[in-house]
């Protein structure tokens, strides 16, 4: 999740898509809290910089035609990833700190697909292409599964999340494991997006000094500075498409049921989503492809049957935009923030030069009805989801009981609540279960709002093809004391109605990037594709990271 609208992902005021603060001290005390951590280490002098990289920008297309000629290995390819990340996420007094954990694995599964490659042919799309996955999607391997939380370090899942599953049959090389607002940002009411008690402080590639936003902050900073072919990231309401915009990437939220959760540490059973994060929209057509899939293990999946495709890169269109019917909701999405208001009023003429008919003014007069409802729903399905999944870890796991992480989260305040506390984990130790009126009550509002008397309501009396507003404003600083500063953002509707929306790159404010979102009808993944890339295609607004040390806001 991500957002700072009502914990974790939801209810404004609090946002899980902000960084932590910096200050050299406090960088010192996390370097030494965090030394523990399985993190990837300094490389040796002559590696890599910033500044030179033979697979920077490079996409899933280019990389697999240079793997089905013999340019490029598997093995080469992860060595160079590896080499990259060791050069530059934990080096320097302002640490990216966007991976967690590296694969020990990693060369050897690169190694054994060359040679099945060799032998066999390419086993999927994502043959010998390195990706990085988010540290709550587990791996029952080398890797630990903590949601970036001290608590479950040690722990070791039944078996592999169903997505990570279809990775490995996909051929994809798994490099590691990235840093992530803990919990999800679904923790404390006044958190920092892209802190971890396990990770330490995530920081945004753009300028050290700002958010890489959360909760999947370390999918996001990692997949802009270059450090994998194409990453996954999780979203109960803004923690894919926020840490997205806030990073100049592409970041698809699919359809709840579309991708499967099992074995994804939990928030919202109704709102839980695992999407990409690339830099590209072909890229992200390309990996949705790939995750997509009815899981017995995921009840929500059997709705997917007839919507799910094996490839979805079919549905990319330069003339997509062409006769598109776009909505424009301008109430709460707009007018939080002058310079996004004017690189999305740039976007909406860059969509109507390439033929999409405009629907100003298209309201969706109860999104502000959903904040309380929202929270509501979430702080239940956190316990009973948590609960759930802590109790198949089995006996040597540190937690079992959402009662055992608040204990563990006290005993260790040192080290896990330094900077801000558990508020939203006690508020939801108090609810009951799923049967409870207050949880039912809470979920229909939900749906309401959202669906019969949101986003449907509204597309089709415009007869929409999409909505399109601005993801959110530019990456705020970092703050360890105060936590996230948010201005506004657009996740809200997709999130709760668990309808899809993709962010593609907008433009840049100072030289922070800013997104635009396009939001759906349930199962519209191939619409809000082909729509994206006609967009991305004719504005081309992604730019790569400088690594900045500080915002500069004379620099543009």
């Amino acid at each position: 999740m991500t957002k700072k609208t009502a914990a974790s992902d939801v209810t404004p005021g609090f946002s899980r898509r902000t960084l932590l603060g910096a200050a050299a001290a406090v960088t010192g005390a996390l370097a030494a809290r965090n030394a523990h951590a399985q993190a990837p280490s300094a490389a040796a002098p002559g590696a890599t910089t910033a500044g030179a990289f033979a697979l920077e920008e490079v996409t899933v297309a280019e990389l697999r035609a240079g793997l089905e000629s013999g340019k490029h290995t598997a093995r080469g390819l992860t060595e160079a990833y590896l080499a990259r990340i060791r050069a530059l996420d934990r080096t320097g007094d302002l640490p990216l700190c966007s991976v967690i954990e590296l694969n020990p694995d990693a060369l050897a599964q690169a190694d054994a697909l060359d040679a099945e490659r060799k032998a066999k042919g390419a086993r999927g799309p994502l043959h010998g292409i390195p990706v990085l996955i988010k540290d709550n999607i587990a791996t029952a391997d080398k890797m630990q599964t903590t949601a970036g939380s001290l608590a479950l370090v040690g722990a070791v899942p039944p078996r592999d999340a169903f997505i990570v599953e279809r990775l490995r049959a996909a051929g994809a090389v798994l490099l590691g494991k990235t840093n992530l607002s803990e919990w999800a940002n679904f923790r404390s009411t006044h958190s920092t997006s892209g802190w971890s008690g396990r990770g330490g402080l995530c920081r945004n590639p753009y300028a050290l000094d700002r958010t890489p936003s959360g909760s999947s902050s370390g999918s996001g900073a990692a997949t802009a500075a270059n450090f994998c072919a194409v990453s996954v990231g999780t979203e109960t309401d803004g923690s894919i498409v926020s840490p997205a915009s806030a990073c100049s990437l592409v970041g698809l939220k699919p359809t709840v049921g579309l991708v499967s959760r099992a074995g994804i540490i939990p928030i919202s059973s109704t709102q839980d989503t695992a999407g990409p994060m690339t830099r590209t929209v072909a890229d992200a057509a390309a990996l949705l492809g790939v995750l997509a899939g009815e899981d017995p293990r995921d009840a929500a999946t059997a709705a997917s049957r007839g919507h799910a495709h094996a490839d979805y890169t079919k549905f990319l269109d330069p003339q997509g935009l062409k006769g598109a019917r776009i909505g424009v909701p301008r109430e709460r999405f707009f007018g939080y923030h002058p310079a996004t208001d004017a690189i999305a009023e740039r976007a909406l003429e860059v969509m109507k030069a390439q033929g999409a008919v405009l629907v100003d003014l298209v309201a969706l007069p109860n999104v502000a009805k959903l904040d309380e409802p929202e929270l509501e729903v979430m702080l239940y399905e956190f316990k009973a989801g948590l609960e759930a999944y802590l109790a198949q870890l089995g006996e040597g796991a540190p937690v079992r009981t959402f009662a055992d992480l608040i204990a563990f989260n006290e005993k260790h305040r040192e080290r896990e609540m330094p900077y801000f506390g558990q508020e939203l984990l006690l508020q939801a130790q108090k609810k009951g279960p799923l049967t409870d009126a207050a949880y039912k009550k809470a979920l229909a509002a939900c749906r309401r709002y959202s669906r019969a008397e949101g986003v449907d309501a509204v597309m089709n009396k415009h007869k929409l093809d999409a909505l399109v507003a601005p993801t959110q404003a530019p990456a705020g600083p970092i703050d360890l004391v105060l936590g996230d500063h948010w201005l506004g953002s657009s996740s809200t509707p997709a999130a709760v109605s668990g309808y899809p929306s993709i962010t593609v790159p907008a433009g840049d404010v100072h030289g922070l990037p800013v997104g635009v979102s396009f939001i759906g009808r349930a199962w519209s993944e191939p619409v809000l594709l082909k729509l994206a890339y006609a967009y991305e295609q004719a504005s081309h607004a992604r730019r790569k990271p400088g690594f900045a040390r500080s915002l500069d806001p004379r620099g543009g």
